[in-house]
C-alpha cells in the first residue's frame, strides 16, 4: 500500500479546544507545549519558531537565554512546587520566594543573574537573619534557577559554585529521666499524653497533633504516618511507654478518621508549645523547647547503644548528618566497640610476647659468642618512640 500523505498538521494538534505543538529539542527529547494560538497558521508559526530555536541551540552547543524576568517565572515555579510539596512546605517555599527573593531579583532578567549577584544577596541577608535562614533561601533560589535551566530559559544555573553561609551545628539539648518526670508532673493533664508520645517516639509536633486513630496500630505496636515533613511516609514504632500514653487518651465515640488529639481551645500548635514552656519554667528547667523532646529521644537512643543509622531511620532523617550530631553521646557504646580490638588482636599479640620471653637467656648463665639475645618486644614501642 502507498504510504499515507504526511499531514500539514504534523507537530500541531488540538487538546481541549487549545492548540498544542510537538517538537524534538536539542537533547533529542520529545516536547509538547500548549501555545497561545487561535488559528492553525499561528500555531504553525509558533512551532517553526521553536524548531528554529532548537536548531540554533544545537549549532551553538547551548540553549540561548530567554527574556523572561525573575518575577515572570515565579508563578510557574510556585505552580510546580504546589503539586509536589505538602501544604506547610509549600507555604514556607512561597514565603521565601515572594517575601525575599522576588524583592531582590523581581525585575531582573533571569539570564542576567550572575554568580556575583547571588553572593551579594547572601551577604546582605546574612546581616539580617540567621545563617540557617539564608541557607534555606539560597537552596530555594538554586532550585528555582535549576528548573529554569530545565525549562530551557537559561543555559547554566548561576547558583552553582556559590559558597553557602556556614551554619553552626544544631544544638543537642535533652532531659535526664528525673527532669522528664518533673516536667510531666508539672504539665496539665491534657498535655501529658502529648509530651509522653513526643519523647517516647521522637515524633514532630505536627505529626503528633495530626495523628488520626486509623494511623495507630496498637496490636502491631506501630504508627503509620502517611506523610511527614519531607513528604514521605514513615513507620513509628511504639514502646511500652508510648502505648501507655495512647491508652490514656479517651477515645469515647471517636471515628477512625478523627484525630487522636482533636483541635480545641487547649490543643493547638501554639498552645501546646506555650503550655510546655510554662511547665519547664515551673520546675526550673531553662532553655528547653518542645522540639527538644525529639532531641531527648534521639540522645537516649544513642546512649542506650543504638547506632546513628537506626536513630536516623526512627526519627525520619533522610540525611545521616542530622543524626550524626548525637554521635558523641554514647561513650559507653564507643568504648565497648574499641574493646573489640582486644578480642581481635589480643591472642596473637600474647603469642608474640610469649615467644619473646621464651627466647630470652636464663639469668646467671654465661652467653656464648654464637648466641643471639632477643629482648622482649613491646608492640607499642614504635608508637611511643614517634610520639617522643
Amino acid at each position: 500500500m502507498p504510504r499515507a500523505k504526511k499531514s500539514d498538521r504534523d507537530g500541531i494538534f488540538m487538546r481541549r479546544g487549545c492548540y498544542h505543538i510537538s517538537f524534538v529539542d536539542q537533547q533529542g527529547r520529545r516536547k509538547q507545549r500548549k501555545v497561545a494560538a487561535y488559528t492553525l497558521t499561528q500555531a504553525r508559526e509558533l512551532r517553526n519558531a521553536e524548531v528554529a530555536r532548537v536548531e540554533k541551540a544545537r549549532v551553538l552547543g547551548y540553549t540561548p537565554p530567554g527574556k523572561e524576568t525573575f518575577e515572570e517565572i515565579t508563578a510557574r515555579y510556585l505552580a510546580h512546587q504546589r503539586a509536589r510539596l505538602t501544604a506547610a512546605a509549600y507555604t514556607r517555599s512561597k514565603g521565601i520566594v515572594e517575601g525575599h527573593l522576588k524583592k531582590s531579583f523581581g525585575q531582573v532578567r533571569v539570564a542576567d543573574i550572575r554568580r556575583g549577584d547571588v553572593q551579594k544577596y547572601i551577604t546582605e541577608r546574612s546581616s539580617h537573619v540567621s545563617p540557617g535562614s539564608v541557607l534555606k533561601e539560597l537552596n530555594t533560589l538554586k532550585h528555582m534557577l535549576g528548573l529554569a535551566v530545565d525549562w530551557e530559559l537559561i543555559p547554566l544555573n548561576p547558583c552553582t559554585g556559590v559558597k553557602p553561609p556556614r551554619v553552626p551545628a544544631g544544638r543537642v539539648r535533652y532531659l535526664q529521666p528525673t527532669e522528664l518526670r518533673a516536667v510531666l508532673e508539672a504539665c496539665p493533664m491534657w498535655l501529658r499524653p502529648i509530651v509522653a508520645l513526643l519523647v517516647c517516639t521522637g515524633m514532630r509536633r505536627s505529626e503528633v497533633l495530626g495523628l488520626r486513630w486509623l494511623d495507630v496500630d496498637q496490636k502491631g505496636g506501630r504508627i503509620m504516618l502517611a506523610q511527614t515533613k519531607n513528604g514521605e511516609g514513615r513507620t513509628v514504632w511504639l514502646n511500652a511507654l508510648a502505648s501507655q500514653a495512647l491508652d490514656s487518651v479517651p477515645r469515647k465515640e471517636a471515628k477512625s478518621t478523627d484525630r487522636v488529639f482533636p483541635s480545641s481551645e487547649h490543643v493547638s500548635p501554639e498552645n501546646v508549645s506555650l503550655a510546655f514552656l510554662r511547665a519547664c519554667r515551673k520546675v526550673g528547667i531553662a532553655d528547653f523547647r518542645l522540639h527538644d523532646l525529639r532531641h531527648t529521644a534521639a540522645s537516649w537512643l544513642r546512649m542506650q547503644g543504638a547506632d546513628i543509622h537506626t536513630v536516623a531511620q526512627l526519627l525520619g532523617h533522610k540525611d545521616l548528618r542530622m543524626a550524626a550530631r548525637y554521635q558523641h553521646l554514647s561513650p559507653t557504646y564507643l568504648q565497648s566497640a574499641v574493646r573489640g580490638l582486644d578480642t581481635a588482636f589480643g591472642p596473637e599479640l600474647d603469642k608474640l610476647s610469649a615467644r619473646a620471653e621464651s627466647n630470652a637467656p636464663e639469668s646467671g648463665r654465661e652467653k656464648s659468642h654464637d648466641e643471639v639475645t632477643i629482648e622482649p618486644i613491646n608492640v607499642y614501642q614504635p608508637v611511643l618512640a614517634v610520639a617522643s
